[in-house]
């Protein structure tokens, strides 16, 4: 084969999925918000451990009853079984991110949608621990008030359980309102640059 034949093998070759070095660049500068999104899930952890420690030793700081001590780490030992299994999510997602090489269109789109398949889990997840939260703010002032102002359950009247109930209610969708945003601060402003990037190209 002379370097004529040679030459017109290699024109021959496909060239779609071969990146171009500006593509290249363009496709790299993703790496930033991606950074971004790393610091930020790996300062979450650190901090969600710190609260559930924290959690854990509430019956023991603010010395709780036996009896509600018991009810209260019933209710933990549930937060603790979904806590794990979110959490073992986003980890694996965290060591996915730190293994990534961005070179191709196909593993910047791989990427990008799995940025986006994790901030649904983390809502989820969210959504998840929230009733726990709840419950537990309950406990905690219901605990200390009852102590303090002699407030028992069963003299709770009609109109004060259904002010309660709404109270939980309107909480939740605070909560649910606060965690979109949490979600959009910490990761959707960054997942919207790496989509900017994949328009970009697209429109090459």
């Amino acid at each position: 084969m002379d370097f004529n034949d040679i030459q017109n093998a290699w024109n021959n070759e496909k060239t779609e999925n071969v990146v171009l070095p500006d593509n290249l660049a363009k496709i790299q500068s993703a790496n930033m918000p991606l950074d971004k999104i790393r610091r930020n899930l790996g300062h979450e952890f650190l901090w969600q451990m710190v609260f559930i420690i924290f959690f854990a030793f509430i019956p023991f700081i603010y010395a709780f009853e036996p009896k509600i001590a018991k009810i209260y780490y019933l209710f933990f030992s549930i937060f603790i079984a979904v806590c794990i299994y979110y959490f073992a999510k986003l980890y694996l997602f965290y060591k996915r991110l730190n293994n990534i090489t961005l070179k191709t269109k196909d593993s910047l789109y791989e990427t990008y949608f799995d940025v986006r398949l994790n901030m649904e889990l983390y809502k989820t997840f969210g959504f998840a621990v929230t009733p726990f939260s709840i419950l537990f703010l309950i406990g905690f002032f219901y605990t200390k008030f009852s102590k303090t102002l002699a407030i028992q359950i069963v003299d709770v009247s009609d109109s004060e359980l259904i002010s309660v109930l709404l109270m939980i209610i309107f909480s939740i969708l605070v909560m649910g309102v606060f965690l979109e945003w949490w979600v959009h601060y910490f990761y959707g402003k960054y997942a919207r640059e790496i989509r900017k990037v994949i328009d970009e190209l697209k429109e090459e």
